[in-house]
């Protein structure tokens, strides 16, 4: 083999490896907005199946020991932990597995509930909207609307603990500072949860 042929087949090696590098790289950077808009979206009009809604166990509707100062029938939410625990006494609570604020949209504070709603309509906030454009500006309440079944609002805020047509989102942070619950985990906790109710939302639990 002369010096010059070898010459060649390296140079073409390398531009192989070259051309293979520069796809793996689209590919890499191709993926990572499309990971982010599935955990950013809505899915107007899609109705979940009733296996859908069947939550992994730790996530489940369940009485938990949970040691708190608070009165019964106060709702508290565990944002890490992606908890909401609706107080019983004596130490036990009822713990339901949410869907949470995604990063930048998560918060704190000492609230109560000012109203609640059966099948709530939906509209998207302009935030929203500017993300995602092809969202509808208004959705009726129904069985595929984002809001879910059920709605409790936070008073002072623009915040709801309401149900959700994407229940594979409950243990996730996807929401804009909304706390989702599965629509059959959310109407347990509406029928519980009167006008008034106090609502504690912390990052994580107190020491």
């Amino acid at each position: 083999m002369t010096h010059r042929v070898r010459e060649q087949r390296l140079h073409s090696a390398a531009s192989i490896l070259a051309r293979l590098g520069f796809c793996l790289l689209v590919a890499c950077v191709s993926a990572a907005p499309a990971a982010a808009a599935l955990n950013d979206s809505e899915r107007p009009g899609y109705v979940p199946t009733e296996q859908e809604e069947q939550l992994a166990t730790e996530l489940r509707r369940q009485m938990v020991f949970f040691r708190t100062t608070e009165a019964p029938g106060t709702i508290v939410v565990h944002t890490q932990e992606r908890f909401l625990y609706l107080v019983q006494g004596n130490n036990r609570a009822i713990r339901y597995g949410i869907g949470v604020g995604r990063e930048g949209f998560q918060w704190t504070g000492l609230k109560r509930i000012d109203r609640k709603a059966e099948w709530p309509d939906w509209v998207p906030p302009p935030e929203m909207i500017e993300r995602q454009p092809y969202l509808p500006r208004f959705m009726a309440g129904g069985p595929g609307n984002p809001m879910g079944a059920r709605a409790l609002y936070i008073a002072g805020t623009v915040y709801r603990i309401h149900g959700t047509n994407q229940p594979g989102t409950i243990g996730s942070a996807v929401s804009s500072g909304c706390f989702r619950l599965t629509n059959p985990e959310l109407i347990d906790l509406y029928e519980r949860v009167p006008i008034g109710t106090k609502v504690v939302v912390r990052q994580a639990a107190a020491l």
